[in-house]
């Protein structure tokens, strides 16, 4: 497996990015040209993110991209996404390990992001609960079960915000960081 600069990647490793977007996020991109316009957009239009595949065999099996803020001091780490058939293999902490250091490389000192708490079969201690009462509290004792924000919190993440409904009622935004 290598980690490659997606800019340098054809155009068929490009689409196969994207059908990953549309099988492990379809949240946030329901179908393959959804996908392909965020992928596009992020790599060719906005210039300064940078973002990362891990490739076997000419196969993309994962992907990963950071997005600048605040003058470079913050990195915002956006998508991470692994095909589902290679999940739990060490796949997304070797990415994200690999993007921190580029961010790191180019003068970032905290890296963010946000993971919404929308899946039913994965759902946080945040999810319908009123985070408008004693928040402070309900993010001490924050259990993220089977949601994306064990691997962040495993991976060094601390929880450092949230937003009460983001996605719904009782589906929340979370919001995560690390110091780099």
């Amino acid at each position: 497996m290598e980690i490659i600069d997606m800019k340098t990647l054809p155009q068929e490793l490009l689409l196969q990015a994207g059908q990953i977007l549309t099988d492990e996020l379809p949240e946030g991109w329901a179908n393959l040209d959804e996908a392909m316009e965020e992928v596009n957009e992020r790599l060719f239009i906005e210039k300064d993110n940078t973002f990362l595949a891990a490739v076997e065999n000419d196969i993309v099996i994962g992907f990963v991209g950071i997005l600048p803020h605040y003058g470079g001091k913050v990195f915002e780490l956006h998508p991470l996404a692994v095909r589902g058939n290679m999940q739990g293999r060490g796949i997304g902490r070797l990415l994200v390990e690999s993007i921190e250091k580029v961010a790191k490389e180019r003068g970032g000192i905290t890296m963010w992001l946000g993971a919404d708490d929308e899946r039913d079969a994965d759902r946080t201690s945040f999810a319908n609960v009123n985070l408008y009462e004693d928040l402070p509290r309900k993010i001490e004792e924050f259990n993220p079960g089977r949601h994306q924000t064990a691997f962040y919190i495993k991976m060094g993440y601390t929880v450092v915000g949230v937003m009460p409904d983001a996605n719904g009622i009782g589906k929340p935004d979370i919001f995560l960081a690390k110091k780099l």
